[in-house]
C-alpha cells in the first residue's frame, strides 16, 4: 500500500503544479511572455485569504472569494504597469528582467506587511478522508479537493478557449496579434483577460497548496511556481491538457523521489528530467513544431 499512498500523494501535489501551470502556458501561450512573478502571485493569494479570515473574521467562502478577486486585479494591474509597456521591446530578456523585478517586489512587499515568521494557515477545507482496503489506504480530504478542482479547472478553461468568444478572440491572439488586431480584436483587453485568469487560479492554487501543507511566508511561492513552470514546459507550454499532464507527472515524480531515493536530492530529479524530456522532445510532450517563415 505504500506505493499508491505515494501515488496518491503525488497526484494531488501535481494537481496543484498543474492549476499553477495552467496560469503559465495561458500567458506564455497567448501573449508569448513568461511571467516569473506568477508563483508570488499564489503566495500574495494565500496572505489575502489568511488575513480574511483571522484578521477580518470573514467566513472561508468570502475570503477565498476576496483572495481570487484580490489576485485577478493584481495580475491585471502587473501586465498594465509592467509588462504591456514592454510588449514591444526589441528583446524579450527586458520581460523576463521585468517580470524577475515583480517577483522580488512582491515577495519584500509581503515581508514588509506580514514579516518573514511563518504563519500557519487555516483550515478553510473540511471535507472527509475517504478510507479504503480496509483502512489500509487513507486520501485526505483535501486531496480529493485539489485533484477534483485541477480537473474541473483544466475541463472549464478548455471549453472557455474553445466554445467562447474570448477563447476565440485568445487564440486569435496566441496565432497573430496584428493580424487579430486587424480583425477588431482588442489585443490589450484579451491579454489582460488572459493575466486575469491565470492570477485567480494563482490565489485557488495558494490556497490548495497551505491547505496541504499549512506554513505561509512570503517565499511560499517561489519554488512551487518554479516547479509550475517546469511542469508547463515538461508538458508543452501554451497546452492546456500539457500543463495538466506535465503537472501530474512532476508532482508523482517527486513524491516518488523523496519516498525512494532521498527528499535531499528530489528537487535535483525533477530538473533532471525535465533536462532529459527537452533533450528528447524540445517542445514537451504536448508541444507542437512551429515553422516560421523567414
Amino acid at each position: 500500500m505504500s506505493f499508491l499512498s505515494y501515488l496518491k500523494d503525488g497526484i494531488s501535489l501535481g494537481s496543484v503544479y498543474a492549476i499553477i501551470a495552467l496560469g503559465y502556458t495561458m500567458v506564455y501561450g497567448i501573449a508569448k511572455m513568461l511571467n516569473f512573478a506568477h508563483g508570488d502571485v499564489i503566495m500574495v493569494g494565500a496572505f489575502v485569504i489568511l488575513t480574511a479570515i483571522t484578521k477580518a473574521g470573514l467566513s472561508p467562502a468570502v475570503s477565498i472569494i476576496l483572495g481570487v478577486v484580490f489576485c485577478t486585479i493584481l495580475g491585471i494591474t502587473i501586465e498594465m504597469v509592467a509588462y504591456r509597456p514592454l510588449r514591444k521591446a526589441a528583446s524579450k530578456l527586458a520581460v523576463l528582467i521585468t517580470a524577475i523585478g515583480v517577483s522580488y517586489l512582491l515577495q519584500n512587499l509581503a515581508l514588509l506587511i506580514f514579516g518573514a515568521d511563518a504563519k500557519s494557515f487555516v483550515t478553510v477545507i473540511d471535507v472527509p478522508s475517504l478510507v479504503l482496503f480496509d483502512g489500509q489506504l487513507t486520501i485526505k480530504g483535501i486531496a480529493l479537493v485539489t485533484i477534483a478542482a485541477c480537473i474541473v479547472i483544466m475541463i472549464a478553461l478548455t471549453w472557455f478557449v474553445k466554445r467562447t468568444k474570448p477563447g476565440h478572440a485568445m487564440q486569435a491572439v496566441a496565432e497573430d496579434q496584428d493580424a487579430a488586431r486587424l480583425m477588431g480584436i482588442n489585443v490589450n483587453a484579451t491579454i489582460s483577460l488572459t493575466f486575469a485568469i491565470g492570477s485567480g487560479l494563482a490565489a485557488i492554487a495558494g490556497l490548495l497548496l497551505c491547505s496541504m501543507y499549512p506554513s505561509l511566508t512570503p517565499y511560499t511561492g517561489s519554488m512551487p511556481g518554479i516547479k509550475a513552470f517546469v511542469a508547463a514546459v515538461f508538458g508543452g507550454i501554451g497546452s492546456i491538457s500539457g500543463a495538466m499532464v506535465g503537472g501530474l507527472l512532476l508532482g508523482v515524480i517527486e513524491i516518488f523521489g523523496k519516498a525512494y531515493i532521498s527528499s535531499q536530492v528530489a528537487d535535483a530529479i525533477v530538473f533532471t528530467v525535465l533536462i532529459l524530456v527537452l533533450l528528447i522532445k524540445p517542445t514537451g510532450l504536448f508541444g507542437k513544431n512551429i515553422q516560421e517563415k523567414v
